[in-house]
């Protein structure tokens, strides 16, 4: 037995609207869900150098040519998709409080085939502006971060170095000045 087609009641308004909606409100839904499964659930990074960064160090060594100690964690966050490493001076200002915060956090940019790194210290408020936004492609075991000026030129420069022989790092970090790197700091970081 042939089921009968049951034709639409085209002289109801309300009825009809709702039959021209029906593919639109399929393909909407079928948007967001194809949109969802792309974009909101990106694969964690998995990066075995960075991997090795994660943890609890100790930084040592020079810093605008004065010795320092810092106190360094580094760990993942929102879903394996950035590093955060939080770094806190040992050595204490007039206040009390650490001479010396930051707060870091380094990801991958696909579209550039390099590592992103936002620096935030307490050294000034203006790192959330695109010339606080570092990148570096990686070299080895080490990634040298570049961070430019408004107009293109390189201002500063670190360079995160992995030792395979100790499993500790190393930043070596400069002023460029008119092209030419000023040693600004060298630090080793020791795995606590």
């Amino acid at each position: 037995m042939i089921p009968d087609i049951i034709e639409p009641d085209l002289s109801d308004p309300f009825r009809l609207r709702n039959l021209a909606m029906r593919p639109i409100l399929v393909f909407v839904i079928a948007f967001c869900v194809l949109a969802g499964s792309t974009f909101c659930q990106a694969a964690p990074l998995n990066d075995p150098l960075l991997e090795r960064l994660a943890g609890t160090w100790v930084l040592s060594g020079t810093i605008a040519r004065k010795q320092t100690t810092h106190d360094v964690n580094a760990e993942w966050m929102l879903d394996h998709q950035y590093l955060r490493i939080h770094e806190v001076s040992r050595e204490k200002n007039n206040q009390g409080k650490p001479q010396y915060e930051a707060v870091v956090l380094i990801g991958w940019d696909a579209n550039l085939s390099a590592y992103q790194c936002l620096w935030l210290d307490t050294t000034g408020g203006d790192g959330l502006r695109a010339e606080g936004i570092g990148q570096g492609k990686r070299d080895g075991d080490a990634i040298p971060f570049i961070f430019k000026e408004r107009d293109g030129s390189i201002s500063f420069s670190n360079t995160f170095s992995f030792d395979k022989s100790d499993g500790s790092w190393s930043w070596k970090m400069d002023n460029i000045k008119d092209g030419k790197a000023i040693s600004f700091g060298l630090v080793k970081l020791t795995k606590q």
